[in-house]
């Protein structure tokens, strides 16, 4: 492990982001790893205090083991996976942008197919999922992985769109859920879950939808212009922060306005608050994988159920 000093970590750009704790954590990134091509799909296992990670063009998933520090392959090959996410259970939930296809991984190490087509059509390349407290998982589908090889595998779009799907958790029913997207990524329910933000890295900017109980959404708008934006996560006092590239990891109030960043010295790939507390802000960026324990505190890792 290395630290990366920084004393200029911290780019203010409202008070708000002063008055509300932002900048009063480390004063430092740490860097827990740097031999990946591309580090994307952070996610903290706090049963196991591990983070597992994807190193996409190496089509493997990493293991950080916070009491140790020590990093092992956690999977390979990995379907070039992307993005990663728990379910209610606890069970990993990780869309496989090579195959085509989100996934969970059980227990016993099973894997069990969740989503690989829509209307008898081919999924594109499955980037990011998130998991309602209903236990429906909802997904985007970009065709990133679809273009080149080096993400994936090179293929047509069977479906010729990228859009957001959710899969039923009684019926497995694959839903369209939105589309018009340009190059869908990052997803993330509002604290509540009365909303659904939606990063889309080509357009540039986050929208967000009304989640109906029936799980379908309306009330489309844009939250806020984000460029080269890729994932996003709530904190527990309603900010979100987002992944943006060379521009580090933005901070945006509830209104749309961003009040700050974190500069980072490698494009920012993904974000995930962990750590025992929720307060640890992991990051990947190009090659590494960092970490920032921070002076606020990622949304609760599990919501109640949904009556």
């Amino acid at each position: 492990m290395s630290g990366i000093a920084d004393l200029a970590l911290y780019e203010i750009l409202d008070e708000r982001f002063r008055t509300g704790r932002c900048a009063n954590g480390d004063l430092r990134l740490e860097r827990l790893h740097d031999d990946c091509r591309w580090a994307e799909g952070p996610l903290y296992l706090p049963a196991w205090r591990q983070l597992v990670w994807s190193d996409i063009p190496n089509d493997r998933m990493l293991r950080w083991d916070e009491a140790t520090g020590a990093v092992s392959v956690f999977r390979s090959a990995a379907g070039h996976s992307n993005g990663n996410t728990l379910d209610r259970e606890g069970r990993l939930i990780t869309c496989e942008q090579g195959n085509r296809r989100v996934t969970r991984t059980e227990p016993d190490g099973r894997i069990t197919v969740i989503a690989d087509r829509y209307d008898g059509k081919r999924l594109n390349s499955p980037n990011d999922a998130v998991v309602r407290s209903d236990g429906s998982v909802w997904f985007s589908d970009p065709d990133f992985g679809i273009t080149n090889d080096y993400e994936g595998r090179r293929a047509p779009s069977e479906i010729g769109a990228c859009n957001l799907y959710r899969a039923d958790p009684a019926t497995g029913e694959v839903r369209l859920v939105a589309d018009g997207f340009l190059g869908p990524n990052g997803l993330v329910f509002s604290p509540d879950e009365s909303e659904l933000y939606a990063a889309d890295t080509r357009a540039g900017h986050i929208r967000a939808f009304k989640v109906g109980d029936d799980g379908t959404l309306g009330g489309d708008r844009v939250f806020t212009a984000c460029p080269s934006v890729d994932n996003i996560r709530f904190d527990d006092e309603g900010r979100l922060w987002a992944a943006a590239m060379e521009s580090g990891v933005h901070c945006y109030a509830a209104d749309g306005d961003l009040i700050g960043r974190l500069r980072v010295p490698e494009p920012v790939s993904n974000i995930a608050f962990g750590g025992p507390k929720n307060n640890r802000l992991f990051i990947t960026a190009t090659t590494s994988l960092y970490s920032l324990v921070m002076s606020v505190t990622g949304l609760p890792r599990v919501l109640p159920a949904r009556p």
